[in-house]
């Protein structure tokens, strides 16, 4: 029987981000992607969510927005997981400087007023430029999922608030990866938490790729393996 992995998306991407990964690991692991549910509340995400999970104790992957979703559920079912993975991601509060331009955002989200994400703006977010298919991959998540998830995840951005003591005090497993370059990530938070003690596995690489998963599957996969070992 393969031991279990719940994975749980980020801001915008769906059961596709995890497409490159699974020929990789579906032989040894069954992944099982976990939505994230259409709420501005975390407490009522963590009910849904835990409806969905079978098992009692379970291997839990986020990234990004789905990193911090994981992290809220360990912290507050903590007997319920046995491993926690981050991927380009921080169980920490949005930057300062980036609510302003989210709140704005989300003032025209309530309104209806979605922009759709065109291949000139994936290729800008992307490591991996030349590669068509990758591409179409992130633009037809983003546009397919629409306003609908826009406006509660990025209000979900802005409710989020630090977890790295709570999570730091839990007997968890917790693994961080992420590249050194990614310009969405809170690199802020990871200097903070390199600089206080704990017990987190963190590990990055070399490049600017925030989607790891369907950019660099290759790499991540080692570090699963690692993270499933501890």
């Amino acid at each position: 029987m393969k031991e279990k992995i719940y994975l749980i998306p980020g801001l915008m991407t769906d059961v596709r981000l995890w497409s490159k990964l699974k020929p990789y690991l579906d032989k040894k692991y069954e992944l099982i992607h976990l939505p994230i549910p259409y709420s501005e509340d975390f407490d009522e995400i963590n009910k849904i969510l835990d409806k969905q999970i079978e098992d009692e104790k379970i291997n839990l992957l986020g990234f990004s927005l789905g990193g911090y979703i994981a992290s809220y559920y360990a912290v507050s079912f903590p007997k319920k997981v046995k491993r926690l993975f981050l991927l380009s991601s921080t169980p920490s509060a949005t930057e300062q400087k980036d609510v302003p331009r989210r709140e704005k955002k989300l003032e025209e989200a309530r309104v209806g007023k979605f922009t759709s994400l065109d291949e000139k703006k994936a290729i800008d977010l992307l490591e991996i430029k030349d590669d068509e298919e990758l591409v179409d991959i992130v633009c037809n998540m983003f546009n397919e999922l629409g306003n609908e998830a826009f406006a509660p995840q990025l209000a979900l951005t802005l409710k989020r608030e630090e977890l790295f003591e709570k999570l730091n005090k839990l007997d968890i497993p917790t693994y961080l990866f992420y590249s050194s370059e990614d310009r969405l990530l809170n690199h802020t938070s990871i200097k903070a938490l390199k600089e206080m003690e704990h017990d987190f596995y963190i590990n990055n690489r070399v490049g600017t790729s925030h989607n790891i998963s369907l950019e660099v599957p290759e790499e991540l996969i080692i570090h699963i393996e690692k993270w499933m070992k501890i």
